[in-house]
């Protein structure tokens, strides 16, 4: 009989209810196609940009080199790998509550009590003294026959998946940021370059108008305007050259290094996106993008919390038991008659507590209904993302295409100027408004290019992708 109570008890214990409501993902109202600005009249296609490895995009093996020396180094992703550790370990904490805590114990008491104090009629000469040694081992288990501990230990593993999927996060973040501080670097290179070929014609110019002077075809007037476009070249380069020096120390950060100089690999004329960007089905979204799979599994969290509260309002049954000896002499402690032992099954029920059982309930509930609004705006807030990211493509394109014709225009107006100058048919004012406007142009179709660039790594993070092939 008494053999059958522990497996009982066991069976009792694995199969009891878990009290509280199990978990079903929130409807959503996720939409048939992203929107765009050219709308797409074909079914979309399920693949998607964040399905390509991430040191494809560019095919720089420079930029790869970045990234992986980013995920290697970098101090944020070293955190957030070690917050997954941390719930990993407050799993094991809450899921070892489940099983029976059993504990060692022994000690020595010698005592010896006073023959005029408490206890009367002593015989004298009665040896007040003794002494004894025990040792035993102590089990104590709570029954979760309303299922507290195996909710407490659903919340604990939502929170560790939870921080699983922000890590994630961290890793497409830093992949993209790497590559978007590389790429503003790049087009910095670009625009330094451009300067200086622009400080170069200015120079030139000058030589030109202070030769025109001498031989009484220009004026001072032509010499200052000369003059004009050289400084604002070269204020142009200090302002470039600045700014090269401070990308360089942010993207170092990402790299988990101190500020220095970074390799360069292909230039930004040279570097290409891939030559389709699909953007996948919205529905799949919700599985791509790891903010919003980790709202989920804080919703999950907040879920499995109910249950827990709810079970409190049920009696807690645990079980104590304890085997052991004890013995006067040492010698003796190990044999039969020095053997001890207790079972004390014992059951708690609530009956007042001024409501904080009842208020601790609603706490859960509301904080259920905040993961489930939290839950919803990330999914909204990811589609919001990603149209963005696509009108910022498709627009990026045509006005990076309309400024290239019309860098070509300011082109052709520079040298006709230069031309008509140099016959005498114009002032140099012309020719300087030509050279400034085709300078402005050159540096504006750079950053443009820079933008259309951007705009793929900002799609690809909007899709979700990075974390699942770094």
């Amino acid at each position: 009989m008494r053999s059958a109570i522990i497996p009982a008890i066991l069976c009792l214990t694995l199969t009891g209810c878990a009290i509280g409501p199990n978990y079903k993902r929130p409807l959503v109202d996720t939409p048939a196609q992203y929107r765009q600005p050219q709308p797409v009249t074909a079914a979309p296609d399920k693949a998607a940009l964040s399905d390509i490895a991430w040191a494809s995009l560019f095919q720089d093996e420079v930029v790869t080199g970045l990234v992986k020396t980013a995920l290697a180094q970098s101090h944020d992703l070293e955190a957030a790998t070690q917050r997954v550790l941390e719930a990993r370990a407050q799993l094991g904490v809450t899921r070892s509550q489940l099983a029976p805590q059993l504990t060692a114990s022994g000690s020595f008491t010698a005592a010896r009590t006073s023959s005029i104090g408490s206890f009367n009629f002593i015989p004298a000469g009665t040896n007040l003294a003794a002494s004894y040694t025990q040792a035993g081992l102590n089990v104590s288990w709570e029954l979760d026959v309303w299922g507290r501990i195996r909710r407490l230990t659903e919340s604990a593993r939502a929170q560790y998946l939870a921080q699983e999927e922000a890590r994630h996060a961290v890793i497409s973040s830093l992949i993209a940021d790497v590559i978007t501080t590389y790429l503003t670097m790049r087009e910095l290179d670009l625009e330094l370059e451009i300067a200086r070929k622009t400080k170069e014609i200015a120079e030139n110019g000058l030589k030109l108008t202070n030769l025109r002077k001498e031989r009484g075809v220009s004026t001072g007037l032509d010499v200052r305007q000369a003059e004009q476009l050289l400084y604002t070249a070269t204020a142009q380069i200090a302002a470039t050259e600045r700014a090269i020096a401070e990308t360089e120390n942010s993207l170092n950060v990402l790299l988990g290094k101190n500020p220095g100089e970074v390799p360069r690999g292909k230039s930004l004329l040279e570097l290409t996106g891939p030559s389709a960007v699909p953007a996948g089905l919205p529905s799949d979204l919700l599985e791509r993008r790891p903010d919003i799979r980790q709202a989920e599994q804080g919703l999950i969290a907040a879920n499995a919390q109910i249950g827990a509260a709810k079970a409190l309002f049920f009696p807690q049954i645990s079980l104590t038991s304890v085997l052991g000896v004890q013995s006067r002499a040492l010698g003796d402690l190990f044999t039969g008659p020095a053997r001890n032992q207790s079972i004390a099954p014992a059951g708690v029920l609530p009956l007042f507590n001024a409501g904080q059982l009842r208020n601790n309930l609603r706490l859960t509930e509301a904080q259920q209904r905040e993961a489930v609004a939290d839950y919803r705006k990330t999914i909204q807030v990811a589609f919001q993302e990603v149209s963005s990211a696509l009108a910022d493509y498709q627009k990026s394109r045509e006005q990076r295409s309309q400024e290239e014709l019309l860098v070509k225009a300011l082109q052709d107006t520079d040298r006709l100027s230069t031309l008509r100058y140099k016959g005498g048919l114009d002032s140099y004012l012309q020719v300087l408004d030509a050279e400034r406007n085709e300078f402005s142009g050159e540096l504006t179709l750079a950053q443009l290019r820079k933008n259309e660039l951007l705009s793929i790594v900002q799609l690809y993070r909007a899709l979700g992708g990075g974390w699942q092939n770094p």
